[in-house]
C-alpha cells in the first residue's frame, strides 16, 4: 500500500521532500500537486517506472504522450533541440505556469522515447514539484490522473485520490485541494504556436 504524506505548498519540509525522491530513486511511483490536477510521476532514468505508468494508462510506453516535469528552463536544453529566440519569450513569460508546451526533442532524450519528435515540458507553479524535480536531479514524468466520472474530469482532493490509488502507487503527496482544470497545453514545435488544449494558462503569453 502506497504512503501518504502532507506537504505544505507554502513551506515544503526538506525531510519529506528527501522522502519523496528516494521513492523515485528506488523506481516508485508518485502522486503530487502541480499549479493545476494532481499528476502521475516517475523518474524520467528508471525504465521499470515508465513501464508501470504506461501500464496504468494503458497505453505502449512508445506511444505515450507524458510530460517532463522540469525545475526551469536551464535543463531544457538536455532534451529539446535548439529554439529560436521568439520561442524561448514565450516560455520565458509562461513559466513557472500552468502550460505544458510542446517543443521539438533531440537526441538525448531516455531511450523509451527515442522515436519521438517532440517533448512536452512542464515547469509547474507549485513549489512542492518543483522541490522535488531539484532535488532529484532530473525530471520526472508525469500524467494527469483522471476520474472516471462524467462529470469531474480531475479528482481534486488528495485523500479521495489516495484511497483510489493506493494499491497502484508507491506515494501519494497531500498538497492540499488541486484544481480541475488541466494546463493549456501549446505546441511550438512548428513555426506558429498552435494552442492544442484550452486549460488553466491564458493565451496572452503567445
Amino acid at each position: 500500500m502506497a504512503e501518504f504524506i502532507k506537504i505544505y505548498e507554502n513551506k515544503p519540509n526538506e525531510a519529506a521532500i528527501a522522502k519523496v525522491v528516494k521513492v523515485l530513486k528506488d523506481g516508485g511511483l508518485i502522486i503530487y500537486p502541480t499549479d493545476t490536477v494532481y499528476g502521475l510521476g516517475c523518474d524520467i532514468t528508471n525504465t521499470k517506472a515508465l513501464e508501470r505508468i504506461a501500464k496504468i494508462k494503458g497505453i505502449k510506453l512508445e506511444k505515450a504522450n507524458f510530460s517532463f516535469i522540469c525545475h526551469d528552463l536551464s535543463n531544457l536544453s538536455d532534451y529539446v533541440r535548439q529554439i529560436d529566440t521568439a520561442t524561448f519569450k514565450i516560455l520565458k513569460r509562461a513559466l513557472p505556469g500552468p502550460y505544458t508546451f510542446i517543443l521539438p526533442g533531440n537526441n538525448n532524450l531516455p531511450k523509451e522515447f527515442k522515436k519521438k519528435t517532440t517533448v512536452g515540458i512542464r515547469v509547474p507553479n507549485n513549489s512542492i514539484a518543483l522541490e522535488i524535480v531539484k532535488l532529484l536531479g532530473n525530471p520526472i514524468v508525469s500524467t494527469s490522473i483522471r476520474d472516471e466520472d462524467d462529470v469531474i474530469e480531475y479528482t481534486t482532493d488528495p485523500e479521495l485520490i489516495f484511497e483510489k490509488w493506493q494499491n497502484l502507487v508507491d506515494l501519494v503527496i497531500d498538497g492540499g485541494y488541486g484544481d480541475n482544470v488541466g494546463s493549456t497545453i501549446i505546441d511550438l514545435s512548428g513555426d506558429e504556436p498552435i494552442v492544442v488544449r484550452e486549460g488553466k494558462g491564458d493565451l496572452d503569453v503567445l
